[in-house]
């Protein structure tokens, strides 16, 4: 007989405009280690603003499994959806917002971030009083005083890749304390599940260096990179066609529907998407090959293969649900008139 299995469940919570992980322990007996042996489990929705306290229960749906890098013997990390009493999509949900059922859709997400340290209240390697000295030597640096953190983001990577999630890359950023790292799943909604699990380990291992991580998309103000969570995508359309004119037809889509794509892309991007700092502005709409100061990038990469890859949409902001992103983008390369 096996050890009585851990297993984490997680899921957001419906705090708006910015959602949070929340998670609890629940030991199973005998558990096989597959995902459709993951119980149905409740949590009380009056303490994550999901439900009113004269009804509070809602369900936890799993709707993926990891290895729990963190803890000892059988462990395991739970993604899951967060249901209605009556099993029905709870509106905090953004991952039964996805209409992608055979996966044609495949993202690559970067998250940027910042480990913030809370004894300062700044991103960590600030000093207490002013500013280090400005952006240029902390882009994918090495050296003391350069690349601050990468303690955590090392233990990071390593808890990733023990967990089963498909990190492509990580590197430090423009700001001092700020990193990336790079996830890529063949599936929408496998992909959100990753970038969030990661997340979750991020966190995690923050909690350990007494630290934590800022996901605001603009965490200092003034001549600062902000933090996005550039979105990759491809369909099969894309990976095949071969056409310029398909490519921009697709791309073309995307601008009469600029209000329902920023309203997604995350908490406070206005402060992020200024036209400065490799980004558009949020009210404006623009694409172009190798072109980081628009709203959507062609890859170089895309145009050697005889424009068969991917697009790359730069607006969504690190605060962003990969969830609701990708939702986004698949409603709208699917309505896309395309024209050869």
């Amino acid at each position: 007989m096996s050890a009585p299995a851990k297993l984490e469940y997680i899921w957001l919570d419906g705090y708006q405009p910015t959602q949070s992980l929340r998670s609890k322990t629940k030991i199973v007996k005998d558990f096989s280690g597959k995902l459709e042996d993951c119980p149905l489990w409740a949590f009380d929705g009056s303490s994550t603003e999901q439900a009113p306290g004269g009804s509070s229960d809602c369900l936890l749906k799993p709707v993926a499994l990891f290895p729990d890098p963190d803890r000892t013997g059988n462990a395991w990390l739970v993604m899951t959806e967060v249901l209605n009493p009556d099993k029905s999509r709870h509106k905090s949900n953004g991952r039964g917002t996805i209409h992608d059922d055979d996966d044609d859709f495949w993202f690559g997400f970067e998250q940027e971030y910042t480990i913030w340290n809370p004894d300062t209240n700044k991103p960590i390697g600030f000093p207490v009083e002013g500013f280090p000295g400005p952006q240029g030597p902390y882009y994918c640096s090495v050296g003391t005083g350069k690349a601050v953190g990468r303690e955590i983001v090392e233990e990071h990577l390593e808890q990733c890749l023990n967990a089963g999630i498909n990190v492509e890359g990580i590197n430090a950023e423009v700001m001092m304390g700020q990193w990336e790292f790079q996830i890529f799943a063949k599936g929408a909604q496998q992909a959100g599940d990753q970038v969030w699990i990661a997340r979750y380990l991020l966190e995690r291992t923050a909690e350990k260096h007494g630290m934590s991580i800022n996901w605001h998309c603009k965490p200092v103000k003034g001549d600062w990179n902000g933090s996005g969570m550039h979105a990759n995508f491809s369909n099969t359309t894309l990976r095949t066609c071969g056409k310029k004119e398909i490519y921009e037809s697709i791309c073309r889509a995307f601008e009469p529907r600029i209000k329902e794509h920023i309203d997604v892309y995350g908490a406070d991007n206005d402060q992020r998407l200024t036209g400065l700092h490799e980004t558009q502005s949020i009210d404006k709409f623009s694409y172009g090959v190798s072109d980081r100061g628009a709203s959507i990038r062609i890859p170089i990469g895309t145009v050697e293969n005889g424009w068969k890859g991917w697009l790359e949409d730069r607006r969504p902001a690190s605060n962003a649900d990969p969830y609701m992103v990708a939702s986004a983008i698949i409603a709208t390369v699917k309505g896309a008139s395309i024209s050869a």
